[in-house]
Formats: structure tokens, sequence, C-alpha cells
């Protein structure tokens, strides 16, 4: 399928864009987005020639949320694509085996900011803002409690959730919710770097590494450190692994495999 009815894709190179693309309603976040996206992120999970998916908002918003049309059933898929629940989107996300950065270049709230936490990494302009913002029209962020409560506190969450206040881009990073702050105007440049950096990894240890994260993270102590034992003999048997110790010890450049 070429095209999306919410999305614009871009998979040209290592590094892929994906793009929410209904910024005349600050790219909201409903069935047919998620849907789209999980579509989206399976083409790329697929495609060998991508290592690294930068996820952002076309025109002055990442996404300022929920799809509240969507909400009381006036907005179905788009595009011949199925609609998808944020469940299956978040699980796809974390087993996608690829980094996802979420170039934030405006406002995510409510269900958007649920989305930015999903990804791996955020790069936020510093005049972006950020809140779970649903308490104001009498709703209450179930679907991405799960996110950010595994990425900052629980009585931060608490009381962003309670109030619906807005953080800016500082509050944000100090408190955990993104990883890099930078200037409004490098945002692009600086996301890209970020990506093409990542994208020079070796993609075959990226894929065990970032699976292993997400489904060691919410284990017991000793269960998790033994599946984490046996992930580690996955990694050292990895063709990619030979080559990168190899290339140390020679002081060279590593050629990565993918395997």
């Amino acid at each position: 399928m070429s095209g999306y009815a919410t999305l614009l894709l871009d998979a040209t190179g290592p590094v892929a864009r994906v793009t929410l693309n209904r910024p005349e309603k600050r790219n909201p976040i409903g069935p047919a987005t998620c849907g789209e996206l999980v579509h989206a992120l399976d083409q790329l999970r697929h495609d060998p020639a991508v290592h690294v998916i930068v996820l952002t908002g076309a025109g002055s918003a990442f996404s300022a949320g929920g799809d509240l049309s969507a909400m009381q059933g006036g907005a179905g898929a788009g595009d011949g694509v199925p609609p998808a629940s944020l469940v299956k989107l978040f699980t796809t996300m974390h087993d996608l085996g690829k980094p996802v950065i979420a170039m934030v270049n405006g406002p995510a709230l409510a269900g958007g900011m649920g989305l930015m936490v999903a990804c791996d990494v955020v790069v936020a302009a510093d005049t972006a803002v950020f809140g779970t913002t649903e308490i104001a029209v009498g709703l209450w962020p179930m679907m991405i409690t799960a996110e950010i409560t595994r990425n900052i506190g629980r009585k931060k969450t608490l009381e962003l959730m309670l109030t619906g206040r807005k953080l800016d881009a500082a509050e944000a990073l100090a408190c955990g919710l993104v990883t890099r702050v930078v200037p409004a105007a490098d945002l692009e440049a600086e996301t890209m770097k970020l990506a093409g950096e990542i994208a020079a990894r070796s993609p075959a240890a990226v894929a065990l590494g970032l699976r292993a994260f997400y489904r060691s993270a919410d284990m017991e102590l000793e269960p998790g450190l033994r599946y984490l034992e046996g992930e580690l003999a996955r990694v050292l048997a990895l063709e990619d692994a030979r080559e990168g110790i190899t290339a140390f010890l020679q002081k060279r450049a590593p050629v990565w495999k993918g395997k």
C-alpha cells in the first residue's frame, strides 16, 4: 500500500520517518491512526534497510491527544487499514526490535504524550509542552498509565493526572519524560544526528537488546537475571558480535551483517 489517511511514511534510507499527518486537528490519536501506525511499523520491521524510526507530527503539534470524535463513534479506519487499539500499538512498538525516536516538535498531550513515552528515545524542542490533560474533559488517562509509570515516578504521574497541568520542556526533562531538549531550530538536525548514530550500530544486537529490555522490565530480579543471561548468550552468538570484537582488536570500523 502506497499511502495512509492519517500518516506520512518515508522509508528511503536507514532512518525511516513516520509523521502523524492531521495537522488541522493537531494530530489526534484514534483507532484509525493506531491502526495505520501498527501497519506502518510492521512494514518497517520487515525492511532490512531500515534501522531506526523517527516519529513526529505535522504542523505545530506532535499530538494533542486522543481523537474525541472517534471515542463517540465519529471516526473509522482510514484507507483500508483496520483500526487498532493503543494496546496493540504499544505492544507493537515494544516488540519492534528497531528503535523509535520521538521528535517532539510541539505539544504532546494526553494520548499524544502516551505515544511519545512509548517511544524508546525522546528528543523535544525547548518550546514543546507536555501533560495528561484528560481530567479537564472528565476522562482519565487509563491506557497511557502503564507507559508513564514505567518512565517517571508514581507521585509525579498522579500529580499530572489529577491536575491536568502542562509541563514545559525543562520540567519534562528533569522528571524523565524526555531524553533530550534542544532549541526548536535545531530539533531536526539533532534528532537526525542521534538517529544516524544509532543506525550505525549492529541492527541484530539492537533488536535483541530492545526486546530483552522491555521483556525483563517487569520480571522479578532472579528470573530477570536468568532471562538476561540467556539473552547474553544469544548476543554473543551473533556474527555481528564476532565482527565487532574482531574489528575492535584490529582497530578498524566494523562491517555489520545484521545477524
